[in-house]
């Protein structure tokens, strides 16, 4: 019994310090095989800016495997690719790679790796199916030879391989404008903007609209912003008018507007067009001014005045109205003139009766004078204050003798006392 507490006791620290040799791997054959394909969708539209997800596949298998316990096992396997560099190039697409090569390190045997490229579609881009060439670059263990019992020495091959990869340009309809026209188009008013637009794309519209979109903070404002006009096929032209509008900030210059088509492809989806930007003329302001010279008037007199208008503006205005307002020491019953029809650059006179009060200061006044017009839409509009100048003076002469009530009063009496003195003359000469 004891003896056989002591041999147990001694087989286990033989197991503890012997150490049993164990059995190493190699393999006799095998090498990476790479396929590629997009994950997802490879269906692209014209003018689309674009995520490739490319897939890389090793699928390599290792067909021979000997296990012994002289063999020293090996750091890699023939069936991986070492170092993969890949590289995706457009090829005869109508598209351009933003891009650059990308290192994925090792693809092991059996397993996959995605990496994305970024690509832009071109906006005039042709239907059809096209073939995007891959570039790989990788390494790979091709021999490794054993030395003894403790040693190996590694060789590895370089190798690089093209494949393709089938990508779908959809059909779709595209616009260029071939001209841009604005019909009474001015800083702050309404106006017509008339566009000729063809479809340049390769698909043909159905129930198409053509619709104008404000672009960013352009000054320019849609009011009528769509057009139907059926079918658009490829090639084809279409006339539309919107009515626009300006923002009073604008300042006379070219503006943007963006234009789509929104239609139903030839798979029955209702889908919208790449926009195209477009330059708009914009006149500038309809503005007026005061050119005629200060108008003289003196104290308690009642005068009409004479004020000339010219329209400064770049556009024609219709049925226009003069006011002035007549405020202390100024009093008006007649302070609206009619003007009418004003061309650019064309002047006016006005006529206005005003009076002034007799304890007016004198100095030069300037009354605020406004016109209110219609623009070629007949819409409505006030112009900016302006400022009439009136100038009161004082009386010379005579008129200023008698403008004055004090001097007028001993005049009168003067020439009472004159009388009466001729008249008591007279008497006492008889």
């Amino acid at each position: 019994m004891i003896y056989g507490k002591y041999f147990i006791i001694l087989a286990v620290l033989c197991a503890c310090v012997i150490n049993p040799a164990t059995a190493g791997t190699k393999y006799m054959s095998g090498s990476p095989e790479i396929s590629v394909y997009i994950s997802g969708t490879n269906e692209f539209s014209p003018g689309d800016d674009i995520t490739i997800p490319v897939v890389i596949e090793n699928s390599g298998l290792n067909e021979f495997k000997f296990s012994q316990s002289s063999i020293v096992d090996r750091d890699d396997l023939p069936n991986t690719a070492k170092l993969m560099l890949v590289s995706l190039t457009a090829g005869d697409a109508p598209l351009t790679i933003k891009s650059d090569p990308q290192m994925i390190g090792d693809v092991l045997g059996g397993s996959t790796i995605i990496t994305s490229f970024e690509a832009k579609v071109s906006r005039d881009a042709a239907s059809g199916t096209y073939l995007l060439p891959v570039f790989l670059n990788y390494t790979y263990l091709d021999i490794a030879e054993q030395y003894g019992t403790d040693s190996i020495r590694y060789y590895y091959k370089n190798k690089e391989v093209t494949l393709s990869l089938p990508i779908k340009i959809k059909p779709q309809l595209s616009i260029d404008v071939v001209s841009a026209e604005t019909e009474h188009l001015n800083v702050g008013t309404e106006g017509y903007l008339k566009l000729m637009i063809r479809n340049s794309g390769y698909d043909d519209g159905k129930r198409a609209v053509i619709k104008i979109i404000r672009n960013g903070g352009s000054p320019i404002i849609p009011t009528d912003s769509s057009v139907f006009i059926g079918d658009f096929p490829s090639g084809a032209t279409a006339e539309c008018r919107y009515k626009v509008s300006v923002d009073p900030k604008a300042e006379r210059s070219t503006y943007p507007i963006d234009v789509v088509v929104v239609y139903e492809n030839n798979e029955g989806d209702t889908v919208t067009s790449p926009s195209e930007t477009v330059g708009i003329p914009v006149g500038g302001k309809i503005d007026f001014a005061i050119i005629s010279s200060p108008v003289k008037i003196h104290p308690g007199e009642k005068k009409v005045i004479a004020i000339e208008y010219k329209n400064i503006g770049d556009t024609k205005v219709y049925s226009a109205q003069g006011r002035i307002s007549a405020v202390d020491p100024f009093t008006s019953n007649d302070d609206i003139a009619y003007l009418g029809d004003m061309d650019a650059g064309e002047s006016v006179i006005a006529s206005y009766e005003v009076s002034v009060d007799r304890s007016a200061t004198i100095k030069e006044y300037g009354l605020d004078s406004e016109i209110r017009y219609r623009d070629a839409l007949d819409n409505s509009y006030i112009s900016d204050t302006m400022k009439a100048r009136v100038d009161i003076t004082e009386q010379a002469g005579v008129a200023a003798i008698l403008a004055n009530p004090i001097v007028l009063s001993v005049l009168i009496a003067g020439i009472i006392g004159i009388a009466y003195g001729i008249f008591r003359f007279t008497r006492k000469g008889e």
